[in-house]
């Protein structure tokens, strides 16, 4: 979710520094009081959410511990970031999901490389990048198999679904628009109702 670019300053001249080391990117995660993201060199500035985004998060985190309570899976929030290596990119999800246990990046505790389904909730101002840009970017990661795109002003989710190919390259849009409708998950091998994810949503 990419809004604006921040440069912070360097403590060490009086020029912004405009190009920075991953090692210097998680140095200043670690203090910062937002979040941001890391693209090859560059530092930027992650939106907050508003409470209907937060409130569709909770729905979903919580729908899958449920589900996945006595499986092998582990369901993540926003706090643990993702690292992307083809890319140089480090970022956030909204939910993510893990099959077995995470693998760090350079047995980092805060930093993973192997979601296997991510979520994301829209924003007016990031459904383009979360629809574009971005999924490129998880489509590198090899455990990757499966995204949700989930709207937050109406009961609309778009779900992709990597399907198993020679190129293994392919991806199934499923899109769902009723409140009713039901959600398999091919990679949990769960069935989520959409009206749970929307549970206490005002439109």
């Amino acid at each position: 979710m990419v809004i604006s670019q921040t440069h912070p300053p360097n403590p060490t001249t009086e020029v912004e520094k405009t190009n920075f080391t991953p090692e210097e990117y998680r140095a200043m995660e670690e203090t910062a009081t937002e979040k941001h993201e890391y693209s090859n060199g560059e530092i930027i500035v992650m939106p907050g959410g508003s409470e209907v985004h937060s409130r569709i998060g909770v729905n979903i985190t919580t729908l899958l511990n449920v589900a996945l309570r006595d499986t092998d899976f582990q369901t993540y929030n926003g706090d643990l970031r993702i690292w992307i290596p083809e890319f140089n990119h480090g970022t956030y999800a909204d939910v993510m999901v893990i099959n077995g246990e995470p693998i760090f990046n350079n047995n980092r505790t805060d930093e993973i490389i192997n979601p296997s389904l991510i979520i994301e909730v829209l924003s007016p101002s990031t459904e383009g990048y979360d629809r574009g840009e971005k999924f490129r970017k998880y489509r590198s990661i090899s455990s990757f198999c499966e995204y949700l795109l989930v709207s937050q002003t109406e009961p609309y989710i778009d779900h992709y679904h990597k399907q198993e190919n020679q190129n293994n390259n392919l991806w199934q849009l499923q899109t769902y628009e009723h409140i009713d409708n039901l959600i398999f998950l091919h990679s949990l091998n769960v069935e989520i109702p959409i009206n749970e994810i929307y549970r206490r949503i005002k439109f």
